[in-house]
């Protein structure tokens, strides 16, 4: 079986690209479970020519550990020709609520001078959706053609179409759900316990580098969980790392055991622990039950080998949208590459997203 190289490959597509972010300021901003963060900066990057009428951004939501650099990481869908066409469509793309990589979040500045840190309240897809509906009309966009996301980036579109039924034309989803399952809840448990049992964390209050043991292990866990058995098979098998027989010891024996600990060391230069605790508190609470409200046109996809977000999640929310009266449609894609497919696959998914804008 063929494994497509850019699963594995080291690469950018995740590395904002600092000189190319702009920044808006939305000023104050009220949190849909309390609280209030006085003062909030999103971070966004773009690509293309808003036209005239202003009627052709396209928002790209990211997923978990992702940013505004939606050109790097959606590389396969984004640029001059492909789905994402930058010659037709102002795509923009920002740094969530409570990220690490621009956009106001655990590591920006308290009014008192210091780091929020865990004084950082709590937030929601909503608060994240919001904010971005903010920083829209900062740019002077008051209506977007579509709204596009995989994995946490489809909460947030999703979330969009009934936050906001009258600024959304149609919603690109793909590889994620309405809510999470326990399964799902169960893996971001465990990453935030490997972080919450870091000695380093310290309540929050760490001075850098921080929990980076924690932090490494709760990145190695999730990454794992992008990926599907058939390619972890293709790529290191039971292969033995630089070695023809096992050492009987408790350090690297496999190349598995290798690529994860690099993975997982790699993540903590650029990803923020506290940070982490809280988006994958907000889209554990996520819940969507119904899409009554929309006035969105929906296209859902999902992936076969993804067993993080199976496609019977894609499959609930096509039966919401028709159950709403909405215009859906939903397409199963077979690729062996897991969760991940959705950032590899710049050939099914993008015919159909390619149709799917051009309706």
């Amino acid at each position: 079986m063929r494994i497509d190289p850019g699963l594995f490959q080291e690469n950018e597509r995740t590395a904002p690209a600092d000189a190319a972010r702009e920044f808006v300021e939305i000023g104050t901003t009220h949190l849909e479970v309390g609280g209030e963060l006085p003062s909030v900066t999103v971070a966004y990057e773009s690509w293309g020519t808003l036209n005239s009428d202003r009627s052709n951004a396209i928002l790209v939501c990211h997923a978990l550990t992702g940013d505004s650099h939606a050109i790097g990481w959606w590389e396969r869908l984004i640029g001059p020709g492909k789905a994402l066409d930058t010659d037709k469509f102002y795509i923009v793309a920002t740094n969530c609520l409570g990220g690490c990589r621009g956009t106001t979040g655990p590591t920006s500045v308290h009014p008192d001078g210091s780091e929020y840190r865990c004084r950082f309240p709590i937030i929601t897809v909503r608060d994240m959706v919001t904010v971005q509906k903010r920083a829209m009309e900062s740019l002077g966009i008051d209506r977007l053609y579509a709204v596009a996301g995989g994995s946490m980036g489809g909460m947030q579109a999703l979330d969009w179409t009934v936050a906001f039924p009258d600024a959304v034309d149609r919603a690109f989803i793909t590889a994620s759900c309405a809510a999470h399952s326990p399964m799902q809840i169960g893996f971001n448990e465990i990453v935030r316990q490997a972080i919450l049992r870091d000695s380093a964390w310290k309540d929050g209050d760490y001075e850098r580098p921080g929990p980076v043991a924690g932090l490494a292990v709760g990145r190695m866990v999730g990454h794992l969980s992008f990926l599907s058995e058939a390619a972890l098979e293709s790529k290191f098998g039971r292969r033995l790392q630089d070695k023809r027989t096992p050492d009987y010891h408790f350090g690297v024996e496999f190349e598995v055991e290798s690529y994860l600990a690099h993975q997982g060391d790699k993540f903590t230069a650029r990803f923020d622990a506290n940070s982490l605790l809280y988006i994958t508190r907000a889209i554990d609470y996520f819940e969507l039950t119904s899409l009554v409200g929309s006035r969105s046109k929906y296209l859902f996809t999902s992936f076969v080998s993804d067993w993080l977000y199976p496609t019977h999640q894609s499959l609930k929310m096509h039966e919401m949208a028709l159950a709403a009266g909405l215009a859906s449609s939903h397409v199963e894609i077979d690729l062996p590459y897991g969760h991940d497919a959705f950032l590899l696959d710049g050939v099914q998914q993008a015919r159909h997203l390619r149709e799917f804008l051009a309706e």
